[in-house]
């Protein structure tokens, strides 16, 4: 398998615990609004990765085929936060905008939470070879 979809596949699972973490608190709190907003932002994250994923792959089959490809996609990423911004500002008794915020960038977080992890456990490894 290609190490992009091995990532993706790891992203993916750690955010679908996430998801599940956000609907059981928002089931079990009193703080609805807010894991609504986190739902929200946190699947248009992950669909916004979903996209991401798909068009570096075929850049990269654009590259070894040597054709130009247009672009990866940003705008309709942008398109898609701000969809869910502007669903949030329209039902502000359903969603917390903030919450809907940091849920968009749940799945940077956990990009970057999974690099330092890698990192940690890849000087472990080399300290035990040695």
């Amino acid at each position: 398998m290609d190490d992009l979809q091995l990532l993706f596949y790891r992203y993916k699972k750690y955010i679908l615990y996430l998801l599940a973490i956000f609907v059981l608190g928002w089931g079990f709190s009193h703080y609805q609004s807010i894991f609504m907003g986190l739902i929200l932002g946190t699947s248009i994250s992950f669909f916004n990765l979903w996209m991401m994923v798909r068009r570096m792959d075929k850049f990269g089959e654009a590259v070894l085929a040597g054709r130009k490809m247009r672009s990866l996609g940003t705008l309709s990423r942008m398109a898609a936060a701000i969809l869910a911004v502007f669903i949030a500002v329209q039902y502000p008794e359903t969603f917390n905008l903030m919450s809907v915020i940091i849920g968009l960038m749940t799945s940077y977080l956990v990009i970057v939470i999974d690099a330092l992890i890698s990192i940690l456990f890849r000087k472990d490894k080399q300290r035990e070879e040695r």
